[in-house]
């Protein structure tokens, strides 16, 4: 897939999800098969731009590949210096988020909000289009709710004004994450449009992957939720798509290994005190089918101390692997 001047190395991309897509996940991610990782989503307000927060979100020291960095705002003025902002610290690809459901965004009339005013669509977009020398892409859901599904008359507006390529979450905005995704309106919106279009929603396996690509005609896969804890489902995707063949499961050693270098990248990058607390909810994606009483989560998200963690998780996976018939019990740390 092509976004601009780039070629990606395939057409899976992970998704931009806040508090997830730091630079350990983002790293993680690529070298497990991810063709494009995007970074969390930044504020468009120049106000928290020096927060701890915002630069980290801003790190992208030592990554390989295109860096894509997406940005929040309603203010057609504060993108496009939001936008110019993160390509002088490095972004190549400058991706507008039009499709966050959470209200915290939605109040401030950004996210998905916007989707309820296509003027304010043109003006964003043209105003970021003319502000970087860089592709320039957008996100965004099927519509507002279910009865102003509007995604491809957006759709329509963003290729009109200069967007690169254009993912789209299978919900509205007033469905936020239930249900199930529908891929109609994306088959609709690849119809319409010449641009890349990239499906997005509920793609948590190889085969699921396949359906919803051969379904809608898209050009690309983003996964977001889906590679919580399962960062391998890149490669999975990938294996199956060009073999037609199911890559094994990864060994409960190998899981292991994946975990405990990613938890000690995290503590790395946010520090002991900070990188303990958020390394527990990555933790519990990983270990969801195995700890599912939640005891050993419970145990571990007590741990204060980087190396304790690390200790705890060598304990636990060794278990695992000595007693098989553990895998659905939890150890104590």
């Amino acid at each position: 897939m092509q976004i601009g001047p780039y070629a990606l190395e395939n057409n899976l991309i992970l998704a931009p999800m806040a508090g997830v897509t730091d630079r350990p996940f983002r790293q993680l991610c690529k070298r497990l098969g991810a063709g494009l990782v995007v970074s969390e989503m930044l504020s468009s307000n120049p106000r928290v731009w020096n927060s701890d927060k915002s630069k980290q979100r801003m790190d992208h020291q030592g990554e390989d590949g295109v860096r894509a960095v997406q940005i929040a705002g309603a203010d057609p003025l504060l993108m496009a210096q939001a936008a110019q902002f993160n390509v002088s610290n490095g972004a190549q690809i400058v991706d507008i988020n039009m499709g966050c459901p959470a209200k915290k965004v939605n109040k401030k009339l950004a996210g998905s909000a916007l989707l309820q005013d296509p003027l304010l669509v043109e003006k964003i977009i043209r105003a970021v289009v003319a502000a970087v020398d860089v592709p320039v892409t957008l996100k965004i859901r099927t519509g507002w709710d279910v009865e102003n599904r509007n995604g491809v008359d957006i759709a329509k507006i963003a290729q009109d004004n200069g967007i690169q390529s254009l993912a789209v979450h299978g919900r509205t905005r007033a469905c936020m994450y239930k249900g199930n995704a529908e891929y109609d309106t994306i088959k609709a919106i690849k119809k319409a449009v010449s641009i890349p279009v990239v499906a997005n929603g509920d793609i948590t396996c190889a085969l699921k992957a396949k359906q919803v690509l051969e379904f809608t005609g898209a050009d690309a896969l983003m996964i977001g939720r889906g590679a919580q804890g399962h960062p391998w489902i890149f490669r999975e995707i990938l294996h199956y798509l060009q073999t037609g063949q199911l890559l094994a499961a990864p060994s409960l050693g190998e899981v292991s290994s994946i975990l405990l270098e990613h938890v000690a990248n995290v503590h790395q990058f946010y520090g002991e005190f900070l990188g303990c607390r958020i390394a527990r909810k990555h933790v519990g994606w990983y270990l969801a089918e195995q700890d599912q009483q939640r005891l050993f989560r419970a145990k571990f998200n007590a741990i204060e101390d980087a190396q304790q963690q690390l200790d705890a998780l060598s304990t636990y996976f060794d278990k695992l692997v000595d007693e098989p018939a553990f895998s659905l019990v939890s150890p104590t740390v």
